[in-house]
Formats: C-alpha cells, sequence, structure tokens
C-alpha cells in the first residue's frame, strides 16, 4: 500500500473517525484507525463496537492495501505535520511510513483482518433530513438524556415521525425535552431510540449546511449516511414514555417572557445552590412580578423581574440547572412558561407554533425562604 493524499482531507477524516475510537478496552485493535488505500481513494474506519465510523477522502493511490494504526499517536503526527502533500507506505514487515517535507515517522501496524468491519444496514425504514436541522434538534434534546443506566432506555433519544412531523424527544425522569421538524410531504413512518452517546459523536460531525443527511434503521442497529461518511450504531430496545400525554394540555397561569433575561436570573441564582438537589430555588408569580429566590449554606439570592402574566399567582420550586439548560437551548428570543399547580410540571413554549417543548418536573420548596 502507497499514496498520496493531502494534509487537510487526511487530517479532517481523522478526526472524524476519531470519534469512535474505542477509548478503554482490552482489545489493542479497537484503538487503532482501519487505513484503507482503494481506488483513488482512502477509507478510514473505526469500531468500538458500540459505534462504528466510516469516512472517505481523496487520493492518489499507485498500490492499494490496507493497515490498522493506533489511533491517538497517527491523529497527533498528521495533525503537527506541515501543510503539505503526505506520502504513506506499508511495508512488507507491516511497517506504517509517513513522510512529509522533511519529515519521516515509521509505526508499528496491525492486522487488518483482525479490525471488525461495519455491519451492512439493509435499510426497513428511513428518512432524510437537512444536516443543520438535525443538527439543531439534537442540541435542543440532548441535554436531557439520562445517564440511569438502570433504566437504558431513557439513556437515548427517541426519533419519530408523526404527522408529518419528525419529533426527538429526551427524558430523564426529571424533566423532557421534545423538539419538532415538519415536513412539507408525506414521509414514511420511523421510529427508533438512539444512544445519547451515537448522537454526542453525530453531532460533533454535522455540519451547521442544508447537506443531506439519511438515517436508516434495521432491526437493532441504526445508520447514519452523509456524504463521504458513514456512521453506524446499535439502537436501544425497550418501551420509550408516552410523551404525548406526559406534557400538561391545560394551564393556570401563564407568563410571557424574555429568555435572555430569565437565563441570565437563573444562572445568577445559580451561583450560590452548588449542591442543586437540596438547594431548589423558589419561583413566585404574582401581578405581573417574577421572583427566583434561594437560600443555600453559602447565602442567599433573589432575583425580581416584570412579566406578562395570565391567571393565578403561582408559588413552585425547581432545579434552576433544569430550566438553565433549556433556556439555553432555545432559539427564540421570548418565550411562553405555562404552570398548573405548585406540584405539577411548568411547560416552556415558543410564543408561535410547536417547534419545541420543555417540561420540567417541580421539586418541594423549603419553608424559610
Amino acid at each position: 500500500m502507497n499514496f498520496f493524499c493531502d494534509k487537510e482531507s487526511l487530517q479532517n477524516g481523522i478526526n472524524i473517525v476519531q470519534k469512535g475510537v474505542a477509548a478503554k478496552t482490552t482489545m489493542p485493535i479497537l484503538e487503532g484507525i482501519l487505513v484503507e488505500a482503494l481506488d483513488n481513494k482512502i477509507k478510514l474506519t473505526s469500531n468500538d463496537l458500540e459505534i462504528g465510523i466510516e469516512c472517505y477522502i481523496d487520493a492518489s493511490v499507485n498500490k492499494t492495501g490496507s493497515a490498522v494504526v493506533e489511533s491517538k499517536m497517527f491523529g497527533e503526527i498528521i495533525r503537527k505535520l506541515p501543510d503539505s502533500e503526505i506520502y504513506i507506505e506499508l511495508e512488507k514487515k507491516g511497517t506504517f511510513i509517513i513522510e512529509c517535507e522533511g519529515s519521516l515517522y515509521k509505526l508499528s501496524s496491525m492486522n487488518p483482518d483482525e479490525f471488525p468491519r461495519l455491519p451492512d444496514i439493509k435499510a426497513e425504514e428511513s428518512v432524510i433530513i437537512k444536516q443543520n436541522v438535525l443538527r439543531e434538534m439534537i442540541k435542543q434534546t440532548i441535554f436531557a438524556v439520562s445517564t440511569d443506566e438502570k433504566r437504558p432506555i431513557f439513556t437515548g433519544c427517541l426519533i419519530e415521525l408523526l404527522d408529518n412531523n419528525m419529533n426527538m424527544v429526551a427524558v430523564d425522569g426529571f424533566r423532557l425535552s421534545l423538539r419538532r421538524h415538519e415536513y412539507e410531504s408525506n414521509v414514511n413512518k420511523f421510529y427508533a431510540v438512539i444512544p445519547g452517546k451515537t448522537l454526542n459523536e453525530l453531532l460533533k460531525i454535522l455540519q451547521p449546511n442544508d447537506n443531506n443527511i439519511t438515517i436508516s434503521i434495521s432491526k437493532n442497529q441504526v445508520l447514519f449516511e452523509m456524504e463521504k461518511c458513514k456512521i453506524v450504531s446499535r439502537l436501544l430496545d425497550g418501551e420509550f414514555l408516552n410523551y404525548c400525554a406526559s406534557i400538561p394540555v391545560e394551564r393556570e397561569t401563564r407568563i410571557k417572557i424574555n429568555r435572555i433575561n430569565l437565563l441570565s436570573a437563573f444562572e445568577r441564582v445559580y451561583l450560590i445552590t452548588r449542591e442543586e438537589k437540596k438547594y431548589p430555588v423558589n419561583v413566585k408569580i404574582e401581578e405581573n412580578v417574577l421572583r427566583i429566590m434561594c437560600i443555600s449554606t453559602l447565602g442567599n439570592a433573589k432575583e425580581e423581574m416584570n412579566i406578562e402574566n395570565d391567571g393565578k399567582n403561582i408559588e413552585i420550586g425547581f432545579n434552576p440547572k433544569y430550566f438553565i439548560d433549556a433556556l439555553k437551548a432555545i432559539n427564540h428570543e421570548e418565550v411562553y412558561v405555562d404552570f398548573t399547580t405548585s406540584m405539577s410540571p411548568c411547560v416552556i413554549k415558543p410564543l408561535e407554533g410547536e417547534e419545541f417543548v420543555h417540561m420540567i418536573l417541580p421539586v418541594r420548596i423549603r419553608e424559610d425562604i
């Protein structure tokens, strides 16, 4: 195997596939990247047995072949080489040679026959979406994915096509985040729960452009396909929450508020609530005024702002971090926040449409605030 390629293209390809390299494993082969020289292109592959990533880059291939090289060392060497053409060769003894201008490196390689190949996915259901849309949907839900391995189904996001909408839903038992994307025409049936880890890595790869990405599922696996890149992951098995029935429809109190102002108030109060579960914030709404208050061992805080409100006065407690996460994920300037009772979840919505819903469960508030 020997080929010439552009440094920037090779580095970008390595950066993508490194997201599928095993961090801790008893199998050294999984710490490597499979490098395959094909006809006028190079295929880079990583696989940690949960996520597999393939990436193609253009190259001038003189001799085809393949080798597995340790990911971290390979990536660091390429990153620090001059911005010039790179020559790579595999000797018969398995030595992986990298040359660029006056630089020469020789690395040990591993047997490519031992590397686990990505499975072929025969799509049973698929959907096409713009990369920038999917990127935004993941950013606005992923923070609400559960980290509790005792309930593995909630460690992922549900993607469901329903009434010409793609719904992405995350829930961790204390909050729920729903992001909708409407299609202009009919779309096929689609239902899958994708691990949060997979979506986090995909988020790092997706570009803020309107190029298409195809999501396909088959049995217990999902495939993401975009130009020159493919990601394969397992799906989570189990019964997801009936999220439509969980979101309150009725409300007793509604406020209209500037998102940034509300976010800033929660962030300031959060400074003295490091042990968030022990020290919730008290939210009080009355006569077009919103007050956010907290007392902790570090001190006490009070934020007050004018609002537009409709309905009954209410006093309710929350984990401030949940509000901060939700408000950071929203792009709108103003939002509605709906309340029912002091024991019922609140719902954050856009002023118009149904693009997103963030639901947050309340906590018991302290009587001495």
